[in-house]
């Protein structure tokens, strides 16, 4: 096993030594730590340089998001598309997305980032059931993992890549005492994405542990 352990510093040094945040990332970073606990759903500036360079590396044009909260990784990817791409972001908190929307406008992303407020599932079901989209970026609440996957696979090009977030969920996936609802559906979705061979599939074991899932 090669590894090592990421302290703050450490952390700071990979930001900076990447493609940092620019100033809007910042402040949206900011104000979203302002809102307590909860601002513990936003992606980190390591990953968000990570998801613009992937989708810019893909040359995605079309994506989707499940899952948006108050913006930082739908920025991410929207800056990563290629010209005239869309970014479709699925969120039930008109509240949260609100902030959001304030920053696309900032960011100049309006026209780039289309919202629809309502289950991520129904939304998901209500699109053509046609291959549409490059990229899926997974984030939203765990339970419903398994089910948000199998609804995008008919719907992502081949070698299109799905993106999974928090597959360690804080390392309690390998925890035998954690047993709540949230671990046991990630514990299964792994699983099960791990022998799924509509997809090459791979986790890195970086950020709160992110699947990799490419369509064959």
């Amino acid at each position: 096993m090669k590894s090592i352990q990421r302290t703050e510093e450490l952390y700071d040094y990979v930001v900076a030594h990447g493609s940092p945040p620019d100033d809007l990332l910042e402040r949206l970073a900011a104000e979203t730590l302002e809102l307590g606990g909860i601002s513990r759903m936003q992606i980190d500036a390591e990953q968000g340089a990570f998801l613009t360079w992937l989708t810019r590396a893909l040359g995605v044009r079309h994506a989707i998001e499940i899952g948006t909260f108050t913006g930082y990784s739908s920025i991410c990817i929207a800056r990563g598309l290629a010209a005239g791409g869309t970014l479709l972001c699925l969120d039930v908190s008109d509240e949260w997305t609100q902030v959001a929307r304030r920053y696309w406008a900032e960011a100049g992303l309006e026209k780039t980032i289309e919202l629809r407020i309502a289950p991520a599932l129904d939304s998901i079901r209500a699109l053509p059931r046609e291959e549409q989209y490059e990229l899926a970026f997974i984030d939203a609440d765990k339970t419903g993992y398994a089910v948000y996957l199998e609804e995008i696979h008919p719907r992502l090009r081949a070698g299109g890549v799905v993106l999974v977030d928090n597959v360690l969920w804080n390392g309690a996936v390998v925890d035998p005492d954690a047993d709540d609802p949230d671990t046991e559906a990630i514990r299964a979705f792994n699983d099960s994405a791990a022998r799924d061979e509509r997809f090459d599939t791979m986790m890195l074991g970086r950020f709160d542990g992110l699947s990799l899932l490419r369509k064959r």
